[in-house]
């Protein structure tokens, strides 16, 4: 695991976003780890945040895009964020959208916010988190009602690692191979259990209850790890 990966997952316990406990998903699964990204509150906190994600992207996909989306809400800020980051410290000046929950019957109208899109933009949802792929579900008709556009890819911030709907891949995957397009995340769970495992003694481990739970979770919903490969 690279150490940038490592830092975001401190950065995300160190924020209150990653939490473990008893929870529940949008999906409606009871879960004993939850990932907040409400919980960033601070300027500071979501220039970091934008920075991991514009990292993310430039080296999963490069140049190859030419519009963000962010679906509402959480969706938003983080559009937002990344956009400013790869300007900062990419050099990447890139348009920015996102959707209202509700069309706006005033003013500019409709459910479009930003770019106006266009035949032929290649665009890229950022997202926050996937379960179940139920919000691009909901995402991808939004874009394609506006335009005939080329969808690049999905970038979120941690894959929980949760089977699809159709049991052959986990529900990013799946969502990819729906859409013909390319994700990516942050971290993964994976990633999350190696560095919190309780063995490492860090300042974020979980406790082995924690493990065990994550573990049975996993059993019930998740697909295969690659660390038991090993």
């Amino acid at each position: 695991m690279t150490e940038s990966k490592r830092a975001f997952i401190d950065f995300m316990c160190g924020a209150g976003v990653l939490t473990f406990g008893d929870f529940v998903t949008k999906s409606g699964r009871p879960t004993p780890y939850f990932v907040n990204t409400g919980r960033y509150t601070l300027g500071s906190q979501m220039r970091a945040l934008g920075s991991a994600y514009a990292n993310t992207i430039i080296e999963a996909f490069g140049q190859s895009f030419d519009v963000l989306f962010g679906p509402a809400y959480k969706g938003i800020p983080l559009v937002v964020a990344t956009a400013e980051a790869l300007a900062a410290d990419h050099g990447l000046d890139v348009a920015l959208c996102f959707n209202r929950k509700e069309a706006k019957d005033h003013g500019e109208g409709g459910v479009l916010v930003g770019h106006p899109l266009q035949d032929g933009d290649r665009v890229l949802i950022v997202e926050d988190v996937t379960t179940a792929g139920t919000s691009i579900r909901e995402t991808v008709p939004i874009l394609r009602s506006a335009a005939s556009v080329d969808l690049q890819g999905l970038v979120i911030s941690v894959d929980r690692m949760e089977r699809g709907p159709s049991g052959e891949g986990s529900a990013l995957d799946e969502v990819g191979r729906e859409f013909s397009m390319r994700t990516e995340s942050i971290v993964d769970l994976d990633d999350i259990v190696e560095h919190l495992h309780p063995d490492q003694g860090g300042p974020h481990s979980i406790t082995p209850g924690d493990l065990e739970r994550i573990r049975a979770y996993r059993d019930k919903f998740g697909v295969p790890s690659r660390l038991e490969k090993h």
